[in-house]
């Protein structure tokens, strides 16, 4: 293989440049002036009433004439008044900002939870400030201090590894609504879902389309939801007369490479079964690869039933047939309650049970 010698240029060559490009730049103001932020003190004079009384107003303290109020709300529309809430908070000992641990923040099914806590938030002033515990008992509880180091006025607590003493202690200084278990406690309100439906629900429906050998791809170890929904597993197993085959439950982690992972493990184990029990959609999404691979036909040759009825498991190809879980609602509530505890009034928020939603990944046999 050759290699070519640099090139050198010729003694009476020119190298012609390209003219440099015209920048045409904004004509800014130097040196740069920044506007005066608009103080309380300025809409008292624009309103033609005293600063305490605008103070009152914006804390929702004041009784005043309708004139009067009409003023202050005139003058700071006029001035484009932005309260410091900051100054606000030190004043009033609350920062209008809500703490919210979830578990993994790139979960669909943490973000629809989120998604329902933001919109029971909206017109209430309230911002949320998010953090994830990752699975982990001692990362959650340092999360929820870090919240509380920023003075948030409460938390919502997403499921999670956390004791109930860990949480009564947290409850001592912030209202806490918690989701995933049972837990009466001063300061504290708790919602907890039937998960052991969940679980009977999806493997009853397989059952009643003729499957016998029907595997189950669990949740994560020790997680409350995972154990119930294993136990709804051997309800409906117990129920039909039918003894499980152990070697057909393998552990996942509720995510979609834990999936895959669990479904190489069945496949490679060679124990036959028609039919699995995904403890989440998330796990049946990432075993409905391992068989795509593998050449096994969805529903065709091996049934799947997930959990959660995540938005993506109405749009694959099949689409999943899942047992719904109203996280949506389940984060409404949550919001809700916080601000009722809070002071606030907030509509109840109806959260319904479990539902079966049969699609194409499940067949006769």
């Amino acid at each position: 293989m050759k290699t070519l010698p640099y090139l050198k240029p010729h003694a009476k060559s020119r190298i012609a440049l390209s003219p440099q490009p015209t920048v045409t730049r904004p004509n800014v103001r130097s040196p740069l002036t920044v506007p005066a932020a608009v103080t309380l003190l300025d809409v008292a004079r624009e309103a033609g009433v005293s600063p305490s009384t605008v103070s009152r107003i914006l804390n929702g303290t004041a009784r005043v004439t309708s004139d009067k109020r009409q003023a202050v709300e005139t003058a700071i529309s006029k001035l484009d008044f932005k309260p410091n809430l900051f100054a606000r908070s030190l004043k009033t000992g609350t920062t209008m900002t809500i703490g919210i641990l979830a578990q993994d923040i790139e979960s669909p099914f943490y973000t629809r939870a989120m998604k329902g806590i933001e919109t029971g938030l909206l017109g209430s002033g309230y911002a949320p400030i998010i953090v994830s515990g990752h699975w982990d008992a001692r990362e959650e509880a340092e999360r929820v201090r870090l919240l509380m180091t920023r003075r948030i006025d409460g938390v919502v607590i997403l499921t999670g590894h956390m004791d109930d003493a860990q949480i009564v202690e947290f409850a001592r200084h912030q209202p806490i609504v918690v989701t995933g278990r049972h837990l009466d406690s001063h300061n504290i309100i708790a919602i907890k879902l039937d998960q052991v439906r969940g679980g009977y629900l999806a493997t009853r429906h397989l059952i009643s389309l003729g499957h016998r050998r029907i595997a189950h791809i669990a949740g994560v170890r020790d997680h409350d939801d995972a154990k119930d929904r294993y136990q709804g597993y051997l309800q409906a197993h117990e129920e039909a007369g039918l003894t499980p085959d152990p070697e057909l439950v393998v552990q996942g982690d509720f995510t979609e490479p834990g999936g895959l992972f669990a479904m190489t493990r069945l496949l490679d184990g060679g124990r036959s079964f028609s039919a699995v029990f995904c403890a989440n959609d998330q796990s049946a999404f990432g075993a409905r690869v391992v068989l795509y691979r593998r050449g096994i036909r969805v529903p065709d040759d091996v049934s799947l039933v997930g959990v959660d009825d995540l938005p993506a498991a109405a749009y694959l190809t099949p689409p999943i047939t899942t047992v719904r879980q109203p996280i949506y609602e389940m984060g409404l509530y949550a919001a809700h309650a916080l601000l009722g505890m809070l002071g606030h009034a907030a509509e109840e928020v109806h959260v319904p049970p479990l539902e079966l939603i049969v699609r194409e990944t499940t067949r006769r046999v």
